[in-house]
């Protein structure tokens, strides 16, 4: 699978949400997309996604304009005031909501199964806001990533919780090993930190983006997860650029 954005644009009541900005990601990549606060990550990633029509330009899924299939393959992830869940929810009522959205069963007993798998039953009745981000960012990307025909996962702004940026781009590079187009969007510093080529909002010609997995992949529709939670293996293990 294929996501190409063309000079794509975003316009707001108050002036440019999102000066025109071109990209390309395939199945089994992972792209850094840095800008400075106000510069359109939301935007992009809404656009990127389907949500949001460009002002101008085109974002083509395998070569075509098709808003209502992307909203379908792609996920975004902890988008502020889009799908990031709210701060007063308690940890298993989220995943609950996730579980549900992406088309699983999300019953209680569920819930607490999937989190006692990964050593989190101690955090099912906090608030999500005092998980700690690294958990709770692991969390959102493998709930996004098990939706049911999802085939890519946009990342936004990971870095806004301060975590090390080493631990949501392991995140990102993992999804790409299974077969996931991934577009992570962040700041410079965190992107500086990274020390891996990286695309920048509002510019035209971008670095390619950083291949973790080889081009063959799973028909687009082949569901990504099981209710349960589980995913197949890796098909590598990659380490993290050192800092």
């Amino acid at each position: 699978m294929e996501i190409q954005a063309q000079r794509v644009g975003v316009d707001g009541a108050q002036g440019t949400l999102l000066r025109p900005t071109s990209l390309v990601v395939r199945s089994g990549e992972v792209a850094l997309v840095s800008g400075e606060p106000g510069q359109g990550h939301t935007a992009l990633a809404l656009a990127l996604s389907g949500r949001m029509r460009p002002s101008s330009g085109t974002v083509l899924l395998n070569g075509k304009e098709d808003p209502r299939r992307l909203r379908r393959k792609v996920a975004v992830v902890d988008a502020p005031g889009v799908s990031a869940p709210e701060d007063a929810l308690d940890l298993a009522f989220v995943v609950r909501e996730e579980m549900g959205l992406g088309g699983h069963r999300a019953s209680r007993r569920t819930v607490a199964t999937w989190l006692a798998e990964r050593d989190l039953s101690e955090h099912a009745h906090s608030r999500f806001d005092a998980v700690p981000p690294d958990v709770r960012i692991r969390l959102l990307v493998e709930l996004a990533a098990m939706r049911r025909g999802v085939r890519a996962l946009v990342l936004d702004c990971p870095d806004r919780h301060g975590t090390d940026p080493r631990a949501w781009w392991a995140l990102a590079r993992q999804q790409a090993e299974q077969g996931l187009a991934v577009v992570v969007l962040c700041s410079p510093p965190a992107a500086a930190l990274l020390r891996v080529p990286t695309a920048r909002l509002g510019q035209h010609e971008q670095p390619a983006p950083i291949t973790v997995r080889s081009p063959e992949s799973p028909p687009d529709d082949r569901p990504t997860g099981r209710p349960d939670g589980a995913h197949p293996s890796p098909t590598m293990t990659l380490p993290m650029e050192k800092s």
